[in-house]
């Protein structure tokens, strides 16, 4: 069996969006993070998050992943970089917003404008679009590179 760990984008998603889906389909083998900050997001606070709901996931199986969307991503690159031992068995990231374009939401997000992609410590695959205004396919590209 695997765990997982979901880790939304601002404010959480919602009862419809594909990872609230996928969390109710995994059932207990889902945690979902739980930052204090989800509509004014904190870095800090959210790699917290991402660490007590990966330790709530790993008591339930030794096989952990990351299932993270939009800025949800750079919390779980922010944590697995943070945390290189830990057997995370690999990261789904599902749009990742561009901390550096214009889209991105600076003033609510602001801890996070400075990230930079880098390579991680397991297995991931970057999901990015053609129609995503707060990443383009070519940012998306880069991140998966990285």
């Amino acid at each position: 069996m695997v765990a997982y760990v979901i880790i939304p984008g601002i404010d959480g998603s919602d009862e419809q969006h594909w990872q609230t889906l996928w969390e109710r389909q995994w059932g207990t083998s889902a945690v979902r993070i739980s930052p204090a900050s989800w509509s004014a997001p904190d870095l800090d606070d959210w790699v917290d998050a991402v660490q007590e709901a990966y330790d709530d996931a790993s008591r339930r199986d030794s096989q952990v992943v990351l299932v993270a969307h939009s800025l949800g991503c750079w919390a779980a690159s922010t944590w697995l970089n943070k945390n290189p031992s830990s057997p995370a068995g690999g990261a789904f990231l599902v749009a990742p917003p561009d901390p550096h374009g214009r889209a991105f939401p600076r003033q609510a997000a602001a801890t996070f404008t400075q990230l930079s992609a880098q390579p991680l410590p397991c297995p991931a695959l970057v999901v990015g679009s053609t129609n995503d205004p707060y990443c383009s396919p070519e940012a998306a590209a880069g991140f998966a590179a990285r």
